[in-house]
């Protein structure tokens, strides 16, 4: 499921519209002959289904990575996971400002390249530092062409078509992020895990291919060339690794009780030198004038959450079939599918109506669905397996939840952002998200990483899912995207 998160759909009382792909010089200007958009949609599409897929596929590989590096242990197999995202956390945000200033086709092209070129790297990996490595690298190429793709495809719909566009196109990620996990195990069945970044190759080339044909490129003439802040990178990275270093490490014997607090205190400092650092300096990597408004500050408070829940999630069910039920992975690979099967249906519909209504009602009822979903998952499934009666519930109530809450949140996050705010905006929302993956990686390795795993192992864990759907419908309530509002609501 990541994913991961996503989509944007524009009001109608935007002050800014996003400013049309350049033309060819040899198109004709007549309304009639303007090409359709679309093309450039399943570019884009493409190339976010590789990111999100990759950001959750590995969570069905997390046992066949520890045979494969049996000298490794929980935590440093789970940093194969968190360097992704910790890296793609703090390079989305600047990212989305070398796309609005450098050329989004430039830049989205050039990510691409660099995330394939990773991928290869990462599947010809000889020990877990270079997979960690060619893993980091690989979050830098999907955090240049992620912002980029969503801002090529904003430009390329006019405004009355925009929210459906740009639905579908989250809801591609979601689904990405969603079946990554059933894909995962297919593939490692079927091959190894080396396979799950092999698989890359052929759909990325594509994209790259139609890319350099079809794109055009565009850069919104008010943006001026950012600068790149190397400080607020530094600092995002210190506080988030710290953080999730902390909790992942907090049973393991080579760290002391001091150890640990001194790193968690790290990382809450350089969450504060992060913000302070963002007041002063000229170019921050985050702009605090963004959070003035209420709907995109409450909108990121709830992508955070309701990013910790989706990762804790998926991984979770990777340890209850194997661990708790004993399924052949790929039986639990085959087990997770209906959830994710729903998530773009699900998403396209919450498009239409968030259009219509605005996102504040999908985004309540999917965060209390999702709330239910753990509920179902924290007291109904025993020891015993019966998918069809004590499984299935849940999993389909956390599918449409998905699809309901995560494309809708970072639509509803950006919602009135003027243009060439469109990459940055998106940026940090899908940064916040990424953030709150990794907080869900590291809890659940925490809770769930260690031999011998029993039932009540998963109390805590599914109490924190349901709690934290209860906190995402909460913070949801201030968020106000409804069609025609009044001016300062």
């Amino acid at each position: 499921m990541k994913p991961p998160a996503l989509p944007l759909a524009a009001s109608p009382t935007a002050l800014h519209p996003a400013p049309p792909l350049a033309a060819p010089h040899h198109a004709p200007t007549a309304a009639s002959q303007v090409p359709s958009p679309w093309p450039i949609f399943w570019i884009a599409s493409i190339a976010v289904f590789l990111v999100s897929l990759d950001t959750t596929m590995l969570y069905a590989a997390f046992g066949s990575l520890r045979a494969g590096f049996p000298g490794s242990t929980a935590a440093d197999l789970s940093w194969v996971l968190n360097a992704y995202t910790v890296i793609y956390a703090a390079m989305l945000i600047p990212a989305g400002g070398l796309a609005d200033t450098h050329g989004r086709k430039r830049v989205f092209l050039f990510g691409v390249v660099l995330f394939l070129a990773a991928s290869a790297a990462c599947g010809l990996a000889g020990n877990v530092g270079w997979l960690i490595g060619a893993r980091a690298l690989q979050a830098v190429g999907a955090a240049l062409l992620t912002p980029a793709s969503l801002s090529m495809v904003l430009a390329a719909f006019p405004q009355n078509r925009r929210a459906v566009a740009v639905s579908s196109w989250g809801a591609v990620g979601a689904l990405a992020a969603a079946i990554g996990p059933s894909l995962g195990s297919f593939v490692i069945t079927v091959a190894d895990w080396r396979w799950a970044f092999f698989i890359n190759l052929p759909l990325g080339a594509v994209s790259i291919w139609r890319g350099l044909v079809v794109l055009e490129e565009a850069r919104p003439a008010s943006a001026a060339r950012r600068h790149v802040d190397g400080i607020g990178m530094a600092l995002l990275i210190v506080a988030v690794g710290s953080i999730a270093l902390a909790i992942v490490e907090s049973e393991s014997p080579a760290w002391t009780r001091s150890q640990l607090a001194a790193l968690a205190g790290l990382g809450v400092v350089a969450v504060a030198a992060f913000i302070g650092w963002a007041r002063v300096a000229r170019a921050p990597l985050v702009q605090l004038s963004l959070f003035r408004h209420r709907t995109y500050t409450f909108a990121n408070l709830a992508t955070f959450t309701f990013g910790i829940a989706f990762a804790m999630m998926f991984f979770a069910f990777f340890f209850y079939m194997r661990e708790i039920w004993h399924y052949s992975l790929p039986r639990a690979g085959l087990a997770i599918t209906p959830g994710p099967l729903l998530v773009v249906p699900v998403a396209i519909v919450s498009g239409r109506l968030a259009a219509r209504f605005g996102h504040r009602p999908l985004l309540v009822c999917g965060a209390l669905l999702y709330a239910a979903s753990g509920s179902w998952f924290l007291l109904v499934p025993g020891l015993e397996p019966h998918y069809l009666t004590h499984w299935l519930p849940g999993l389909l109530m956390s599918g449409i939840a998905v699809g309901m809450t995560l494309p809708s949140l970072s639509a509803a996050a950006v919602n009135r952002l003027p243009a060439d705010q469109y990459a940055v905006g998106s940026a940090v929302n899908q940064a916040t998200r990424q953030i709150g993956s990794v907080l869900g990686v590291a809890l659940t390795v925490l809770l769930l990483g260690h031999e011998g795993l029993v039932r009540g192992d998963f109390t805590p864990l599914y109490g924190l899912h349901a709690s934290l759907g209860l906190l995402t419908a909460l913070l949801c309530l201030p968020v106000n995207t409804r069609p025609m509002r009044a001016p300062g609501a």
